[in-house]
């Protein structure tokens, strides 16, 4: 039985598409598993202010009509981050979309959400490093079912933590708490949630893209400050903005 120091938000969206900046979200389904093993569940519809490419409704059946009476992220912020408060993280590919997009629509609405003291669990990083597949796949090999409404965030993130469970049973080296599978497939430590960032092996923030890809952030920007310009002023989200603004201020702090 697994085992929870805290309570675990598992967390799927459904969104205008893929870019962490640019996107929005149109659907948000969180279960919440308590240490007592029982679940709280919320889903909501959210109007993202922008047209749904047909694209992205052909994949999960949300349409702008659907939506148009819906509340915005905005407005729903509040009751959203109230509702994960003092929870672990969990989801299928949360780590690097899932959680990220939630973070830039917090950050967009103006509201702080510090994620720093969080556990995060990712199922699909745990399904990838035991048996590379996708979650429809895993939940027929792990589960022995077919995932049925694939694509809507409440059967996705229901059949996640179902995937979740199982791997706990067939894996006996995970464990059964959130610290000793993180343990197993190890733990991200990353700068921003677009991972535009990362720490080398000294700890030091590095760049992660670009022509100063593996170079330290705060070195970069004391040597070309006009870079930092160039980023603030660039395609890059938000969160991602705000760790380069934090260590812009930590580097000029140093040398004055």
């Amino acid at each position: 039985m697994l085992q929870l120091n805290h309570p675990i938000a598992f967390i799927d969206l459904e969104t205008t598409g893929v870019s962490l900046s640019t996107d929005r979200i149109v659907e948000i389904a969180i279960i919440k598993l308590l240490p007592d093993g029982t679940r709280q569940v919320k889903r909501k519809l959210i109007n993202p202010q922008m047209a749904i490419p047909k694209a992205s409704s052909d994949i999960h059946g949300i349409t702008d009509d659907m939506v148009k009476d819906a509340p915005t992220f905005k407005q729903a912020a509040n009751e959203i981050k109230m509702f994960i408060d003092g929870c672990d993280l969990g989801g299928y590919n949360s780590n690097r979309f899932d959680i990220p997009v939630l973070m830039e629509e917090f950050l967009r609405a103006g509201m702080e959400v510090d994620l720093s003291k969080r556990k995060m669990v990712d199922v699909q990083h745990i399904f990838y490093t035991m048996e590379p597949r996708t979650l429809t796949a895993a939940y027929k090999f792990f589960c022995e079912k077919e995932l049925v409404d694939a694509h809507s965030a409440e059967a996705d993130v229901s059949a996640t933590i179902d995937v979740f469970l199982a791997q706990l049973e067939r894996y006996k080296n995970l464990g059964n708490s959130v610290e000793s599978v993180l343990k197993v497939i190890g733990e991200d430590k990353i700068v921003d949630y677009a991972r535009r960032f990362s720490f080398d092996d000294k700890g030091v923030e590095v760049f992660n893209f670009g022509k100063f890809k593996g170079r330290s952030v705060a070195e970069v920007l004391k040597a070309e400050p006009q870079y930092y310009d160039w980023m603030m002023k660039g395609d890059f989200p938000l969160h991602t903005k705000q760790k380069l603004t934090e260590i812009l201020n930590r580097t000029l702090l140093k040398h004055n």
